[in-house]
């Protein structure tokens, strides 16, 4: 019995029953171990979550960065940074779902540090929607409301997807990469790709 084991034991309850509906009761009997003998290895269920959370958060941030890194023109960032989010969301379903219903729930300051960790990813995303406008190839109306768009697009992808669908995760974030090309109003050819 590993605290990874515990994590991974709260992290399926936390996704499936939401945080308040999860006891540490249900999380012992997953794994076998009466209740008090979780306390070998975590604080509290509040200290799962925040771990979970933040975590999670922290790693949407660094793949933001590295695509932003590796890629220097406004159409490739975008593309580069849907793809990215919407395959985490894809492959990391269960983190995805509890961030997405359970942030609510954290303890202060941890609550504060997940916010500021979500508005730096999406004024980021933001700005480079801003940065395609300055350079005459994007075209909408509201780099805010698009990048709002493209994101919970991405969210939405944790809820429905599933490992033995039709489409791989793959799939799903290169055609999604499209879609934000297209919210956009990138100059495409054909298939969404831009000319």
């Amino acid at each position: 019995m590993t605290k990874a084991d515990v994590r991974d034991a709260a992290l399926t309850l936390f996704a499936q029953r939401g945080y308040h509906g999860t006891s540490l009761k249900e999380i012992a009997e997953k794994l076998g171990i009466r209740t008090p003998s979780l306390y070998n290895h975590i604080d509290s269920k509040g200290a799962l979550l925040s771990q979970i959370v933040l975590d999670t958060l922290d790693q949407v941030v660094l793949d933001f960065d590295q695509v932003m890194a590796e890629n220097d023109e406004p159409i490739e960032r975008l593309r580069a940074a849907t793809t990215v989010y919407a395959l985490r969301h894809a492959t990391h379903r269960r983190e995805a779902l509890v961030v997405n219903q359970d942030t609510v729930h954290l303890d202060e300051p941890d609550r504060s540090v997940a916010q500021r960790i979500r508005r730096q990813h999406e004024h980021g995303f933001r700005q480079l929607i801003v940065d395609g406008l300055d350079e005459g190839v994007f075209s909408v109306e509201s780099a805010k409301v698009a990048s709002f768009a493209i994101r919970e697009m991405c969210v939405s992808v944790a809820r429905w997807f599933r490992e033995d669908g039709p489409l791989t995760a793959e799939d799903v974030a290169r055609q999604y990469s499209d879609y934000a090309l297209q919210i956009v109003g990138a100059a495409t050819s054909g298939r969404g790709r831009p000319n």
